[in-house]
């Protein structure tokens, strides 16, 4: 018996099926499957909408409703964003939620030989006469939320959705939608009380800190009922002005300096931490927003100071913890690295690992998200090797509770180097599954993307990661690019590989420019050795650097100044840019 094909000689065999009552989602899944299956064929499929089972057309690729008049029970526990697709007889049936759908049709579509690697680079098979595959698949993510900001996802909704991802990127709700935030992170002075304002007639509103309130790089007073009192009214009017964002950040500013006055240093003490007061406070705001805004999350940090879980206090059940890993080092997993210098200060004067604060909050929080960093951001072109504990951190993240992950990245506009392109679409399966053969995708990617390079690009990795693994390098967010691994004898060593990886692509006029793309990251962090390290200021050679930078449409080098202050900083030579300012956010986000 001949086996059941999709399409067969150039003319499409099944029916793409969609009930009557479909919804946007629906309508867009089916046309992207229409779209990339005659890609791949090079028939003429159609989309056609069934009053009944009986209407319907066989065989058939059917969505959503229809997909359950070809026999296929209605599944359960899917949530938003899980998905089944089965094969049932000479037909084929796609069911999912509201982004399950959507998700549903792209994972079809790798069945069968697509990739989605970039949204430039993506591979499409040519295949005349289309097997219909025997396919039994149900996926559900671990993470309910799922984000990182490299540019290829944030400049580009639709390539999000092809990765899964659905963070606050700016996806249409016929796409699926995402879950947006009414406020975001670091919102004590940015939207509920800013001391410019208000400090003059209620210093006691802000933080006491060594017997002073503080008007400049303050906190809230947690304990000050009037402050309560201000935050429920803005974060109840802010929940009604923005009626399709869930969740709602109540968060400590970008900078230490918590209320040591006698009421919250109390609380902290009994806690342990000084995350006490702060989820007592959250609580109180939770409790009193939730009987207006039943479906309100109301999101907190775990960050520096707050960083370690409570001893007693429990966060309420529509209260999120979102714990960050920035004093961590990143060469080696959470869970095995032995650098304790990286740890936090508790208020007893102990110290604690984030390995330990991650456990302690997976015993305690019931919706418990992550803020995990995974670039230099003073120096975005620098390597920073971090390739093999991707995987064994985000593993480590869902064993203990996790149910969302921000990984921060490279954030300019234009972009960066050191394989950013890579390392997002590594990231985006990793947060979908955290145990895929993350080995296996990493060559997928280096073989389409970089070509012949690709086995070099590899052995460049690889030599990377062996070198902090087996000398114990440890590197964290910002740190310099005077690291062991980056000396003027290990980066002839890297530089060698990528004279191999361009002779491979000699010729290619897509491949060859990004292999020497790639290589900016080894010529900046020569340049900037020499310059801050050695002394050795070659104008010509800095000025060649930075032309072809933005040749290659690349913006800032440090997450929080322009490319044309670091350029000038490179040149005085100031270590970085944002040395010239006397805050560093000062110059104020990218314009584009």
């Amino acid at each position: 018996m001949p086996h059941p094909k999709i399409a067969k000689a150039n003319t499409a065999v099944m029916t793409i099926v969609l009930s009557q009552q479909v919804g946007p989602q629906e309508n867009n899944a089916a046309k992207e499957l229409l779209y990339y299956l005659e890609r791949i064929t090079g028939a003429c499929f159609e989309i056609e909408k069934a009053a009944s089972a009986a209407a319907m057309p066989k065989p058939a690729i059917a969505l959503g409703e229809a997909a359950l008049w070809l026999g296929l029970d209605e599944p359960r526990g899917l949530g938003e964003d899980g998905f089944v697709i089965r094969t049932l007889g000479d037909s084929l049936a796609l069911y999912g939620g509201r982004r399950g759908i959507l998700y549903a049709a792209y994972e079809l579509l790798e069945q069968l030989g697509c990739r989605f690697f970039t949204p430039l680079c993506e591979k499409v098979p040519t295949c005349e006469n289309l097997a219909l595959p025997e396919l039994d698949c149900r996926q559900v993510p671990a993470l309910e939320y799922r984000y990182h900001n490299y540019k290829d996802f944030t400049a580009h909704p639709s390539f999000a959705v092809k990765r899964r991802i659905n963070g606050p990127v700016p996806i249409d709700e016929d796409w699926g939608g995402h879950l947006a935030y009414a406020w975001f992170v670091h919102t004590f002075e940015r939207n509920i009380l800013d001391p410019a304002e208000v400090f003059d007639a209620h210093p006691e509103y802000f933080s006491l800190v060594d017997g002073k309130r503080l008007r400049e790089r303050t906190q809230l007073c947690l304990t000050n009922p009037d402050v309560l009192r201000i935050t429920i009214e803005k974060v109840k009017k802010a929940l009604a002005e923005n009626p399709q964002c869930r969740l709602i950040s109540v968060s400590q500013n970008d900078w230490n300096n918590n209320c040591t006055c006698d009421s919250c240093r109390k609380i902290d003490a009994e806690e342990g931490s000084s995350a006490g007061s702060l989820i007592w406070f959250v609580n109180q705001v939770a409790e009193a927003v939730e009987k207006d805004f039943p479906d309100a999350v109301i999101d907190t940090l775990a960050y520096q100071y707050s960083r370690p879980a409570p001893r007693q206090i429990r966060p309420r059940h529509n209260v999120c913890v979102r714990l960050c890993s920035i004093e961590s080092c990143f060469m080696h997993p959470f869970e095995t690295c032995d650098d304790d210098a990286r740890a936090v200060k508790r208020p007893d004067g102990t110290s604690s690992r984030f390995i330990t604060d991650l456990q302690d909050w997976a015993k305690v929080c019931n919706r418990l998200y992550i803020w995990d960093y995974t670039t230099c951001f003073a120096h975005y072109p620098m390597p920073f090797p971090n390739w093999n504990v991707l995987q064994p951190n985000m593993q480590a993240f869902v064993r203990n509770n996790v149910k969302g992950v921000f990984e921060q990245a490279c954030g300019a506009a234009g972009g960066s180097t050191d394989l950013n392109e890579l390392r997002a679409y590594l990231l985006a399966k990793l947060l979908w599954d955290p145990d895929c053969d993350l080995e296996a995708h990493m060559q997928d990617f280096l073989n389409a993307f970089y070509g012949a390079a690709g086995p070099e690009i590899r052995r460049y990795i690889r030599l990377l990661t062996d070198t902090v693994e087996q000398e114990n390098i440890h590197v964290g967010f910002n740190d310099s690019c005077d690291r062991p691994y980056l000396t003027p004898e290990r980066l002839d060593q890297y530089d060698a590989i990528f004279d191999r990886a361009a002779e491979q692509v000699q010729g290619d006029p897509i491949r060859l420019p990004r292999v020497e793309k790639a290589r900016l990251s080894l010529r900046w962090v020569r340049i900037k050795n020499r310059a801050m390290l050695e002394g050795r200021c070659d104008t010509a050679e800095i000025n060649t650097f930075f032309a072809d930078w933005k040749a290659h449409g690349l913006t800032r080098i440090d997450e929080w100044v322009s490319e044309q202050t670091t350029h000038k900083a490179l040149l005085r030579p100031v270590w970085r840019g944002t040395d010239f300012l006397q805050n560093w956010w000062e110059e104020g986000k990218e314009r584009h």
